[in-house]
């Protein structure tokens, strides 16, 4: 049995869920070089289609996320937002309450299902699976713990009408217990604040985060505080919230934003987000716990993108364990529909529980060189095979230079897990502005993250409740020895990381060049970043690394076992 899971919304993917366990997941992002692409993941499709030798017509079920929605670009989003505080995203609005809404529904659904069957899919094997029922099965299916009771909590912008959930899982199976609207989103709300402060909603959140701890905390708790004003629990003691009496629907939300936020500092109001996020999550778990009694929690939907919000979780009294799954905004809800297809035929017990999220393609040697060949022949780079290629690259790290990694298979999601990545020295916080300068062009006040040899992590890391943290969805305080050596891989001003903690078993070879570099440095972690240009995906192909390199100041990249460079 082959399932193959779909998401066609916000940031598209595709995975495939194999009979034997296995899984394969690209994002079509990677695959068409436009970031956070939104529309049906054609090029994804027949990546799989080769990576696991299934032709459309014989899949068991391809297994779709959500309700079709209208494909945007990221003019298009920020149109969405502008629009939003008048009257015209008002009306599109209030529209979509109307018997209207119905038909264009049934018309999209339509559409979306000629599509696939054109593409070759049989309309018996086509299914579609609720948007946060996906992600709550990434989150439940994702971990291990199957057999004592796990508390599996939701939260996005929205989806399917909906933006969190709390459902029990146990022997394999999930029962939904609430669900809370989408017009009472406080993930929408962040986005709106995202497109006031002149940067690009469900993109740039993350810099909202990054920003709020340099905020003053009296400030912060005044924006706060204001924000608690706008919700509302629905009782003393349940899990859902609501808006509170005379508050709009959060989209449409920037007026009342306006009036809480005039004459405050920019970065007063990035802090107050900040915490009113964090103070919501923490107190929608403590009833959920409350409610069921069950202290194990399992996380997914894009709001858990945030690690600070994530680390005051973790931190809770309340919580025995922490699982959130890796990546957990919409491009993962194709593993979710996967999951949820193949427990719906096969029992739960059959969904393998997640191991790597190393899913996408490896290339061979001679296959790297087939790619960069018109770059050779051209002398546009030199490329070189070192006797043993993690050697050359610690050289270079230790020598204080920066250094792409393109090796294994390629890392699904948003975060690089050292193969597709910008690796350096994280002693020196220098190399911080080296890097935005010469390729990034991150904002000022934005952390890199790190990432850390498993036998060094409790040397770096304050982790009291020993979490797993090898997807970089956790963020920590670091230790004395943390803040000095990782200098480069922490918050800038709070100290705290958001690490990738490597095993021998997960990455091998990235492990072996993390210990090689430590005996020479005496440091068993790396500062690590993305491979990829502003405004651009993470690299796909040994092009896409080159294109990094021959557009931007960095002057080596290791690719497979070869190591490549500028002419001088």
């Amino acid at each position: 049995m082959t399932v193959i899971g779909v998401s066609d919304s916000h940031n598209s993917a595709v995975a495939a869920l194999c009979q034997d366990g296995t899984v394969a997941a690209v994002q079509e992002e990677r695959l068409r070089r436009i970031k956070n692409f939104h529309d049906i993941p054609t090029m994804g499709l027949d990546w799989l289609r080769r990576e696991i030798g299934v032709e459309p017509q014989d899949v068991s079920v391809l297994a779709l996320a959500g309700m079709p929605t209208v494909p945007l670009d990221r003019p298009g989003w920020i149109d969405v937002f502008r629009r939003s505080a008048k009257w015209q995203g008002r009306l599109r609005t209030a529209l979509g309450q109307t018997p209207l809404r119905l038909a264009v529904e049934r018309k999209r659904a339509q559409e979306r299902l000629d599509t696939y069957v054109a593409m070759g899919f049989r309309p018996e094997a086509i299914k579609v699976y609720g948007h946060h029922a996906c992600h709550a099965a990434t989150a439940y299916f994702g971990q291990k713990e199957r057999t004592e009771p796990q508390l599996v909590l939701t939260v996005d912008g929205g989806g399917d009408g909906l933006c969190a959930s709390v459902s029990i899982g146990q022997n394999n199976t999930l029962k939904l217990l609430h669900e809370v609207p989408y017009p009472d989103s406080f993930g929408t709300l962040y986005a709106v604040v995202t497109y006031m402060l002149g940067m690009v909603p469900l993109e740039h959140e993350y810099k909202i985060m990054g920003m709020a701890p340099y905020a003053a905390m009296s400030g912060s708790r005044r924006i706060a505080d204001r924000l608690h004003t706008l919700f509302r629990w629905v009782d003393d003691r349940s899990p859902v919230w609501a808006r509170a009496p005379g508050v709009p629907h959060t989209l449409h939300i920037q007026p009342v934003l306006e009036k809480l936020f005039y004459e405050q500092r920019f970065d007063t109001i990035m802090g107050g987000v900040q915490l009113f996020t964090e103070e919501i999550l923490c107190e929608f778990v403590r009833r959920a716990i409350a409610e069921t009694g069950i202290r194990r929690l399992c996380l997914s939907g894009g709001v858990f993108m945030n690690v600070k919000a994530n680390k005051r979780i973790m931190e809770m009294e309340e919580v025995d364990s922490l699982f959130v799954f890796p990546s957990c905004g919409d491009e993962t809800n194709a593993i979710g529909a996967a999951y949820l297809a193949r427990a719906e035929r096969q029992g739960g017990g059959s969904v393998p529980a997640l191991s790597t999220m190393y899913l996408g393609p490896e290339w061979a040697d001679e296959e790297i060189r087939a790619d960069l060949a018109e770059w050779i022949e051209r002398g546009d780079i030199i490329l070189s095979q070192p006797d043993a290629i993690n050697d050359a690259v610690a050289d270079l790290l230790v020598e204080g230079h920066v250094v792409g990694r393109f090796a294994g298979r390629e890392e699904f999601g948003a975060r690089s897990l050292g193969n597709r990545a910008i690796l350096a020295d994280p002693r020196n916080p220098d190399v911080i502005r080296e890097i935005n300068e010469m390729v990034k062009s991150r904002d000022f006040w934005m952390p890199f993250a790190a990432s850390i040899a498993a036998e060094h992590a409790d040397l770096y890391l304050r982790n009291p409740k020993q979490v797993s943290a090898p997807y970089m969805i956790l963020s920590f305080d670091t230790t004395g020895a943390g803040a000095e050596q990782l200098k480069a891989g922490t918050h800038p001003y709070d100290r705290t990381c958001r690490p990738q903690v490597v095993t021998q078993e997960t990455n091998a070879d990235y492990w072996d060049l993390i210990q090689r570099f430590a005996s020479r440095s005496g440091v068993g972690g790396l500062l690590n970043t993305s491979l990829n240009l502003h405004g651009l995906p993470l690299v796909h192909r040994p092009r896409d690394a080159v294109h990094v390199l021959l557009n931007s100041g960095l002057n080596w990249v290791a690719i497979g076992p070869f190591l490549v460079t500028k002419p001088k």
